[in-house]
């Protein structure tokens, strides 16, 4: 089934403090609202994303976000169901999951259950049971009220997107608190599903300390190395962690051999366990022909974000006579830290000599060690 992910990120966010609107407040290493994107963007059977956001806010939006080609921002409007509509009318595929941003911990098996109840229904809900005691606030404590019957809802919610599209323009009531409550009253079929204690919404500032505990359990750090070698050949450029060095001498190799970001590749491709530089660009293809291994570094660094991975510290040793490291060693750890969007802090660059002994002691190549922390989901 092709599915469409509307996000809802309009709101003023006013309740959870701060400069920002909540939405675009950052959890950990990434925006609230970049986290259920990226949730809707690894998900196979999601097609196409739409995020609405309020009058003024795409470019505040499109900067959080970034250039992903499937994905739409579009303004809504003064209402919440005003915004929903404005994005479902950019909606190309036959079903639609709409999710608030403020849930930033949306599962993989939440939006299969929502998309298999699809088959049979109009629309689904996931559902948690109410286990707390329900009272009136009576302005002392009122009677209980029966919970046996209750659910709370959360968000995304699915619907045949033509069943969505009617139930918004038939809605005549006041403004609507979520799309379910529309469609049960157009006459379609909602159904129940099982949802996740994690989708709990930010709404106050103790929520962000809540969902920043809770993304700290969710991670481990994981550790790569990487190991690199290159000859030094007369006539060739000398590239090292993206720099340009003077000397009398560069690397050879097929891309621009610049051994440092070699090794980085291969320790975070180690780090997230997937390869080596070889599979990834490999020597035989023509396309990586004096290539800059800046794109090498950038790819896996993308790579490890649609992991949801965090690069914690990246640390190298470059092994050479020469020429001297530490002259370019400041320019060295902001060209890294700006390839792989780190703070310049989390950049360790070392460089050592062998005693003049082995071919690096001889001056006839320059070898390089790396050391990636990466922090992921448990796998």
């Amino acid at each position: 089934m092709s599915v469409a992910a509307l996000i809802v990120a309009a709101g003023k966010g006013e309740r959870a403090g701060g400069g920002l609107p909540k939405q675009f407040a950052m959890l950990g290493d990434k925006s609230v609202l970049l986290h259920a994107l990226d949730a809707f963007a690894s998900h196979r059977g999601i097609a196409e994303t739409i995020i609405v956001v309020a009058s003024g806010q795409i470019e505040l939006a499109s900067a959080a976000v970034g250039p992903r080609p499937s994905v739409r921002i579009v303004e809504g409007g003064a209402e919440r169901q005003d915004s929903v509509f404005a994005g479902l009318a950019c909606v190309t595929q036959p079903s639609v999951l709409i999710h608030d941003a403020a849930r930033p911990f949306l599962s993989h098996d939440v939006i299969d259950r929502l998309i298999a109840a699809l088959a049979d229904h109009d629309g689904a809900v996931p559902v948690l049971p109410v286990v707390d005691t329900l009272a009136f606030d009576a302005g002392a404590l009122g009677d209980a009220v029966e919970r046996s019957r209750l659910v709370r809802v959360q968000t995304p919610q699915a619907f045949r997107t033509d069943a969505i599209m009617t139930a918004h323009r038939q809605w005549q009531s006041s403004a609507a608190t979520d799309d379910a409550q529309m469609a049960r009253a157009a006459g379609f079929s909602v159904a129940l599903v099982a949802g996740d204690p994690a989708l709990e919404k930010i709404t106050h500032p103790a929520d962000f300390a809540r969902a920043e505990q809770h993304l700290g359990a969710l991670m481990i750090s994981r550790t790569g190395m990487g190991y690199d070698v290159h000859r030094l050949a007369e006539n060739e450029e000398l590239w090292l962690c993206g720099i340009q060095v003077p000397h009398s001498k560069g690397l050879a190799g097929h891309s621009d051999a610049d051994v440092a970001l070699h090794a980085l590749v291969d320790a975070l491709l180690g780090a997230i366990a997937e390869g080596d530089i070889g599979s990834h660009f490999p020597p035989s293809d023509p396309q990586w022909r004096g290539a800059a291994s800046a794109r090498f570094v950038e790819h896996v660094r993308d790579l490890v974000t649609a992991k949801g991975g965090i690069i914690d510290h990246v640390d190298l040793t470059l092994i050479c006579e020469a020429p001297k490291i530490g002259p370019h060693r400041d320019a060295m750890r902001a060209r890294v830290a700006d390839m792989l969007r780190i703070s310049k802090g989390s950049v360790s660059i070392k460089a050592t000599t062998t005693e003049r002994l082995g071919f690096a002691g001889r001056g006839e190549g320059i070898a390089a060690q790396a050391v990636a922390t990466v922090r992921m989901r448990r796998q």
